[in-house]
């Protein structure tokens, strides 16, 4: 293992070069998120690598978009019911406690108001209708009516995310990302207008997934218990203290 302070690229690059050339030669495939930096590393250091951009980090671009536009109907619902709220309180201005009137927002049969159904939304927008629990169920028939063009945008993350689930290899896998690009332009919804111009700058890349299917999970989850181990060190005093909280993190 090498590990080297800081992301410059050049320091990286002379660190990794110092592993001899042969055994660098034998590296096939490097996955990773959307970095220029990493990508000009892996090319300098491992010429005989294919680069795979890590398709969790390719799908967090298509649900941001999703994310993006709920985010959007929230403020709008929030700026509506400060709006009425204001209006209220100007309407009760002189008048005697009992004359005045009290804000009352409309709530849906799930006992949503527009702006908790909005908030409430957020993780089943992440996620297949089929790992939907019962009460996500019920949201979502309600959220889907009120803004259809949430549901298309939905509609649209959940295609990008089978066209992963179902494509075997990179020729087809090219055929499908083409057909996606095609009803991202008919929708004209912007975020997915922005994903899907993302997505093409990294095309070549991003089809490198479907030659081994290879993901950065196992290099996510070690950065994630490193992060975990820094956070325990930071501050310590108690040796048998830090010791035993280790233990009980990493088990």
């Amino acid at each position: 293992m090498v590990v080297e302070a800081g992301t410059k690229s050049s320091e990286i690059i002379a660190t990794l070069r110092k592993i001899p050339i042969k055994k660098r030669n034998t590296v096939l495939e490097v996955t990773l998120d959307m970095s220029n930096t990493m990508d000009a590393i892996i090319t300098g250091a491992f010429p005989n690598a294919d680069i795979v951009i890590d398709r969790f980090h390719v799908q967090q671009l298509v649900t941001d978009a999703v994310q993006e536009i709920r985010i959007a109907f929230r403020k709008k619902a929030i700026r509506a019911e400060n709006k009425a709220i204001l209006l209220i309180r100007e309407k009760n201005k002189g008048k005697k406690k009992e004359e005045k009137e009290t804000y009352v927002p409309f709530v849906f049969d799930n006992e949503d108001t527009k702006k908790q159904l909005l908030a409430r939304s957020r993780y089943l927008l992440f996620k297949p209708s089929t790992k939907w629990t019962e009460k996500q169920k019920e949201r979502a028939v309600i959220l889907f009516k009120e803004f259809p063009k949430l549901k298309h945008a939905y509609n649209l993350s959940m295609l990008f995310r089978s066209w992963y689930e179902t494509n075997t290899n990179r020729e087809q896998a090219k055929i499908g990302l083409s057909q996606w690009y095609e009803k991202i332009e008919k929708e004209k919804i912007e975020p997915f207008l922005l994903a899907a111009d993302s997505i093409k700058a990294y095309e070549d890349n991003i089809l490198n997934y479907f030659n081994h299917r290879s993901t950065n999970a196992a290099a996510e989850s070690f950065n994630a218990k490193l992060k975990g181990f820094r956070a325990l060190v930071r501050g310590v005093t108690d040796v048998k203290f830090f010791l035993f909280r280790v233990a009980k993190l990493y088990g």
